[in-house]
């Protein structure tokens, strides 16, 4: 164990699992107030749900030793539910209890990045069955398939912090919702401008700050890497408000 790379990773878990509230700001900001806190329970919900079935059975199943689809659930109940220790993908100078609530935030986010794009025509019911069973067989098996030794890892893939295993997924995942579920009712029939801006820029701005964690703590230690990601996150963000 490493003390520096710990205390690091500590830091990162928290200002990731920060980046959900956030989202709840960035997403409930932009709907009509009608919808407000229906769109950021959307986001914060993913806290409790996904969060809770990540530990049971997603980590297992993502980032334990397998086959090339889907890691050895069995491994869960090793070391306590969640913590297939003994079946670790990555050698870790962190707790595995740390690199395993590191992963969960990952895994929340995703779920909730979902939400945007079925924000005002989307049942909560229906909403918290989606994205749990999303979270299970959907993220899970990707993020094996990159990150926990499988078929896209064997194929040289590379995915630092969640392009693929986050953004991608998420991303096809809301296209496959907004499709299915189809355009507001009132969609060209009323004005659906923003009710909050101010609660945008805050959401904005909180994940600017959580992207610090996302990306340079996706280093696992606290080196030379992880000072190039944050460096490299900061400026991007920087040049993509400028523009």
């Amino acid at each position: 164990m490493n003390q520096a790379d710990t205390a690091w990773m500590l830091i990162s878990t928290a200002l990731v699992l920060l980046m959900t509230p956030a989202l709840a700001f960035f997403y409930g900001g932009l709907v009509r107030s009608k919808n407000a806190l229906n769109t950021m329970m959307m986001s914060f919900i993913s806290l409790g749900f996904v969060g809770v079935l990540w530990a049971v059975v997603g980590y297992s199943l993502a980032l334990t030793p397998g086959n090339n689809w889907l890691g050895d659930l069995s491994l869960a109940f090793l070391n306590g539910v969640g913590l297939a220790e003994t079946g670790a993908i990555v050698a870790l100078t962190i707790p595995h209890a740390l690199y395993m609530a590191f992963q969960a935030t990952f895994c929340i986010i995703t779920a909730a990045l979902i939400s945007g794009a079925i924000v005002e025509r989307m049942r909560f019911s229906a909403y918290l069955l989606f994205i749990s069973l999303w979270s299970v067989l959907v993220y899970a098996p990707v993020a094996h398939w990159v990150w926990g030794g499988g078929f896209l890892a064997d194929m040289g893939a590379l995915d630092f912090a969640g392009g693929t295993v986050v953004h991608v997924n998420a991303a096809a995942a809301a296209l496959v919702a907004a499709l299915v579920i189809g355009p507001r009712r009132d969609y060209k029939k009323v004005a659906l401008a923003p009710h909050n801006v101010p609660f945008t820029l805050l959401g904005t701005g909180l994940l600017w700050f959580g992207w610090f964690g996302f990306n340079a703590g996706s280093s696992l230690a606290a080196n030379g890497i992880a000072a190039q990601a944050f460096t490299t996150t900061h400026i991007a963000a920087a040049v993509a408000a400028t523009a």
